[in-house]
């Protein structure tokens, strides 16, 4: 059984940082794609980072070199460190677990940045 739990999220200024992480249960981690994606009001979910299980990555247009998503395996967490964020990061974040086909979703949290 996959669960997953996110920490991390807030209130921020334009310009600041923050750091997401997201904790996983179950026996798969290491062998899986972990991922986060975002969803702003009135906006379909969009992917924000993936990382694979042999630790290649690839982001989202918006957000290319100002985050980067990371793992550890020994700790079945995720991260997600933002930087030099806007306004329009603002949004519920939700971590992500896809494994052959099967995938798994945590509850989100909010991340919003003001101007």
């Amino acid at each position: 059984q996959v669960q997953l739990v996110e920490f991390g999220g807030g209130l921020v200024q334009a310009g600041g940082s923050l750091r997401l992480s997201c904790a996983a249960s179950g026996r798969i981690f290491s062998i899986s794609t972990m991922g986060w994606y975002r969803q702003a009001p009135g906006k379909q979910r969009e992917l924000v980072a993936r990382i694979t299980s042999s630790g290649a990555t690839n982001y989202g247009d918006s957000v290319k070199g100002r985050f980067t998503i990371s793992r550890e395996n020994a700790k079945k967490t995720v991260y997600l460190q933002m930087n030099s964020l806007k306004p329009e990061d603002t949004g519920v974040y939700y971590c992500n677990q896809a494994k052959e086909g099967a995938t798994w979703w945590g509850q989100g949290t909010q991340v919003t940045v003001s101007s």
